[in-house]
């Protein structure tokens, strides 16, 4: 026993008086107190250099994760290997990052750049599971970092790092929506995509990000059409459900026309004999007539989809065959739907869970498509293993089901199940009888006597069920049925149940003239026991007493006045209210006597008898399949189901023109070979054919096989005419030799493009001349600000002294909107680097506008703009004219509050509005600040740490001048250069216009070896840009 304490000294101390006694031991640690040394060999094991430990360690952390188990606190332990070489120890690393990168936000930050190595990782998973880590650390600081990766990575190699770009964009949009306009390139860049790895996934960041932009779909509606069958089950489901929008807003709807056929089908198709009879003539009116009348013809389109998805019907997943199912429900014409419904009943063979789900689609469905579920109505009936909330929507569907020919089987089937011992089953399938009894008239008489029956049932719920249907079914024919409400009455004693007792009370009320006698005995019974009675009896009991006291004043005026006296003293002040408000309509007094003389015709007023509906009949307004379909409630994201179109909007917008490359390698094909690409067989070649042109032929089969797979417009064979304007367009081409490749390549398609028409031809070569005319222009005025800026920067002779405090100016002009664009009006603009009048805590930026249109442009100013949060601008005054050939420039201010984000907004004419963005370099965030070299020191040794920023460079012998050094450090950064005493570096300060960080900038240009720039700013995002942007200028 004394070896013990020696033990506890050597290992820390043992537990002073009080304090609880933790065990040293390993083997006793997991007795006293987990916590204690808790993972010490895995932390060991992860800080050792042997790969092998490592690997183990992460397998057992991975698994502890995989369990269940909290493994947070190995987070530091575990980050640090994210630089370890070995490829599957840095896999495991990574899935536990994503796991725990969230919860540890801080850790994960610091290892921030080794994540944005792992971007530029060979292997494609490292790169992906990078990508991943980096969009679970939810802090807006990194979102320009975010930004950047995802664009990267959207154009990466591989497919299966694309895909991750895509599940890491609404990411990103949920941690800052002001990222959208960048996020929908991306999303449109990887729409194009031809994998179907990542066509689920694009897609469903489009539903997340911009489920509006229609537009996007078009060019890539046939290509997601013909991948849908190829896409894994997961991302069938998203396309399916978007798809499903997408028709809606674009096809017409193919049930339009059909009741046509049903108002008068023998004049709609053959006419009548009197039409025949009134001459030619009346054909011409009658065709005028009815232009509405016109058959439906399904657009290629619309088929493709419903061809398409058709097979996905088979699939093993009950996901996607309910998405196939909700999309013919909603698309496909009334002769088509029925094919959903064998599928639909296969699924109910599935777990109880998609039983639920497919059971309330069905329940939707089977109200207006009756017939399409009538054959299997077998399918639906009710086994006693079925959980309760099942066995509620197969009778739901049966109910919906029955009909004059299978009454008599569906309620032999309910039948049976009155004598179930689940009594909510018991419930509504009484209720279905009554819905049954509605609908179909000629078994009313026999639903009301099996109901009737069931009033002598041992079961107080069974009865009280039986009277709240009785009570519906009696209003539809109460003269007929006195005896049954005599029936109801005597049953008051014995039934406790509130929602019966107040249905018994209704009906002897309202029809009280049916029962004169038993009446007054009901209510004298009632008035007894009125204080235990429910607040739902007792309301009703004040009805029985007012109806009587109009109708039976003599028997039960004394009644009624006790009834009201005690009532007017109830607990609960409806009952209070209603007692007084009925003592003042049915007893006359001086005051109220005008309301009492219409007494009778406000309490004995005919009542229709109420309509027993399904509760699923409302619910085909939400897309079947969706939760809020599931919950009868518009859940959070859901999109809207638009209605169909009055007229088909242009379906041209879906074609696909076919790539260049395609075209012009082929033709040269058939150029060497001189014989025609494809036969008169489509292509078929022949076996007289060498072994080279069969090659040629297999290769131009297998291009044309997958552009149309694509959704690609076919190449056509090309006729001799049209080889002829091909030569010629070349002849054309090789005069033209000072045309830049983008001219020469849009003026081959123009010119390659086939015709149908002259008229087509001479605008389409009249085009073409402008094309080819314009970026010629362009290249000039391009060409002659460059050559002035250039100009510009090269000074004689050492810069004034102010140059400390206004560095000159940035980047020269920036298009803001091209002449074609505005239809003649050309916007350019610039950063003046100039404080801002109106607030100086905004960028002065001048708009330079001209006219090169033949007409005036008037009403030039700022429409209003839909700014991100904190971003706000200042309208330069409208300007009211601008003639033709005139040029004019306007001052506008930006506060961009300190960040890259775009400022959109409208330039409004006074017949036109332009969506226009200006998005700002990151030195133009900041104006330039005079200080000595100590308090630069100073400032300097304040920010360190998280807010320094180093990058090594190598300079070119071209930029080791100061002057050179300074130029291109001012121009890309609105900064002012600080005296430094070392003739090798050069410093540099500002503050931003926001907020009024400092922003220090360090360039140690040594004469041997690399270069080292340094920023220090408590704004960490803008100087990791200012790094980038200043080592591109200076390395370029």
């Amino acid at each position: 026993m004394s070896a013990a304490p020696a033990y506890g000294e050597d290992k820390g101390g043992s537990a002073g008086p009080g304090e609880p006694e933790y065990g040293h031991d390993p083997a006793s640690g997991g007795i006293f107190s987990s916590d204690y040394k808790r993972h010490d060999d895995l932390k060991e094991m992860l800080d050792t250099n042997k790969d092998s430990l490592k690997l183990e360690a992460m397998k057992r952390i991975v698994a502890m994760i995989a369990r269940g188990k909290n493994a947070s606190d190995l987070f530091p332990a575990v980050v640090k290997n994210v630089a370890c070489k070995n490829i599957e120890v840095k896999k495991l690393v990574y899935v536990y990052l994503v796991r725990y990168a969230e919860e540890q936000q801080d850790l994960a930050l610091l290892s921030i750049s080794t994540f944005q190595r792992g971007l530029k990782d060979p292997n494609q998973l490292i790169r992906a599971s990078a990508l991943r880590v980096l969009s679970s650390i939810r802090v807006p600081i990194i979102v320009p970092i975010m930004m950047l990766a995802i664009k990267e990575a959207a154009s990466d190699m591989s497919p299966y790092v694309r895909k991750t770009a895509a599940h890491a964009i609404p990411k990103l949009y949920s941690l800052d929506s002001d990222q959208k306009d960048q996020l929908i390139e991306v999303i449109e860049k990887l729409l194009a995509d031809k994998t179907t790895l990542v066509a689920g996934s694009v897609v469903m960041a489009f539903e997340e990000v911009c489920p509006e932009r229609i537009d996007l779909i078009h060019k890539n509606y046939r290509k997601l059409c013909n991948l849908l069958i190829d896409v894994e089950e997961w991302g069938q489901v998203v396309i399916i459900s978007m798809l499903t929008r997408y028709a809606r807003t674009q096809f017409l709807s193919p049930t339009q026309n059909e009741s046509l056929l049903e108002e008068n089908p023998e004049k709609a198709f053959y006419g009548s004999e009197e039409d025949e009879a009134k001459g030619p003539g009346s054909e011409e009116a009658a065709t005028t007539a009815l232009p509405a009348r016109k058959p439906y013809v399904m657009d290629p389109d619309h088929r493709l989809l419903l061809r398409n998805t058709k097979p996905l019907l088979q699939s093993r997943s009950a996901a996607v065959v309910m998405a196939v199912a909700q999309l013919y429900f909603h698309l496909a014409p009334k002769a088509e739907v029925g094919v959903i419904a064998k599928a639909l009943v296969r699924l109910l063979r599935s777990h109880s869970e998609v039983q639920y789900v497919v059971l309330q689609n069905v329940a939707t469905m089977s109200i207006k498509r009756r017939g399409m579920f009538e054959p299997y109505l077998k399918s639906f009936y009710i086994r006693s293993t079925d959980p309760t909330q099942i066995k509620i929507l197969k009778l739901e569907v049966l109910t919906n089901l029955a009909s004059e020919t299978n009454i008599p089987t569906v309620l032999r089937e309910f039948q049976t199940y009155i004598r179930s011992m689940d009594k909510d089953f018991v419930a509504a399938t009484i209720q279905a009888i009554g819905r049954c009894a509605t609908n179909i008239g000629r078994v009313r008489d026999t639903c009301l006597n099996g109901l009737v029956q069931l009033l002598s049932n041992r079961d107080e719920l069974v009865v009280a069920e039986s009277v709240v249907v009785i009570k519906k079914l009696l209003q539809m024919q109460p003269a007929q049925h006195g005896e049954i409400i005599k029936h109801l009455a005597k049953l008051t004693d014995s039934i406790q149940v509130p929602m019966a007792r107040a249905s018994i009370l209704w009906l002897i009320g309202e029809y009280c003239e049916h029962v004169p006698k038993i009446a007054p005995d009901v209510l004298r019974k009632m008035a007894k026991s009125f204080t235990a009675e429910e607040d739902i009896v007792k309301l009703q009991v004040i009805n029985l007493a007012a109806k009587l006291y109009l109708t039976n004043s003599k028997q039960t005026k004394l009644l009624t006045q006790y009834v009201l006296s005690l009532a007017k003293y109830d607990q609960n002040y409806d009952i209070r209210d209603r007692a007084r408000f009925t003592r003042q309509l049915i007893v006359p007094s001086e005051q109220g006597g005008a309301l009492s003389r219409h007494a009778k015709k406000l309490f004995l007023a005919p009542k229709p008898a109420p309509v027993l509906e399904s509760s699923f009949k409302d619910r085909d307004h939400f897309q079947l399949g969706s939760l809020s379909h599931l919950l009868n409630a518009k859940a959070t994201g859901y999109q809207e189901l638009p209605d169909w179109p009055e007229e088909a909007p242009d379906p041209s917008v879906r074609n696909v023109e076919v790539p260049e490359w395609t075209k012009c390698s082929n033709r040269e094909k058939r150029k060497e070979k001189e014989k025609p690409f494809y036969s008169d067989s489509e292509g078929e070649s022949g076996p007289t054919e060498s072994a080279d042109s069969g090659e040629i032929s297999r290769a131009g089969d297998s291009v044309q096989g997958e552009v149309s797979r694509l959704g690609l417009s076919p190449i056509c064979p090309i006729s001799s005419s049209e080889q002829s304007e091909e030569e010629g367009g070349k002849r054309k081409m090789k005069k033209r030799k000072k045309v830049t490749e983008a001219q020469g390549d849009a003026s081959s398609s123009d010119e390659g493009s086939d015709s149908s028409s002259s008229s087509s031809e001479s605008e389409r070569t009249s085009e073409t001349e402008e094309e080819q005319v314009e970026p010629a222009s362009w290249r000039k005025k391009t060409d002659k600000a460059g050559t002035g800026s250039l100009l510009a920067h090269f000074h004689t002779g050492p810069p004034p002294p102010l140059q400390l405090l206004s560095p000159g100016s940035g980047a020269g002009r920036q298009e803001l909107l091209h002449r074609v664009a505005g239809e003649g009006l050309a916007v350019d603009y610039t950063f003046s680097r100039q404080p801002f009048s109106g607030d100086p805590h905004m960028v002065s930026v001048h708009i330079h506008f001209s006219n090169s249109s033949d007409t005036p442009i008037k009403g030039l100013h700022v429409g209003t703009p839909k700014l991100p949060a904190g971003i706000s601008i200042q309208e330069f005054p409208e300007i009211e004219s601008l003639a033709p050939g005139e040029s004019t420039t306007a001052v506008m201010g930006i506060n961009f509050c300190d960040s890259t984000q775009a400022a959109n907004f409208q330039l409004c004419t006074q017949t036109r509005q332009f969506y226009v963005s200006i998005q700002p370099p990151v030195g133009e965030l900041m104006a330039p600040v005079f200080m000595s070299e100590n308090e630069f020191k100073k400032e300097q040794g304040k920010l360190t740490g998280m807010s320094e920023i180093t990058e090594k460079l190598t300079l070119p012998d071209g930029c080791r001048s100061d002057h050179i050094v300074v130029q291109k450090v001012t121009t890309v950064a609105n900064l002012g250069r600080v005296p430094c005493g070392a003739s090798d570096e050069y410093r540099f300060a500002g503050r931003t216009l926001t907020s009024g960080s400092l922003v220090l900038l360090t360039l140690d240009a040594r004469p041997t070896g690399a270069a080292q720039l340094t920023v220090n700013s408590e704004k960490m995002v803008i100087g990791t840009m200012l790094v980038k942007d200043v080592v591109q200028a200076l390395t370029q």
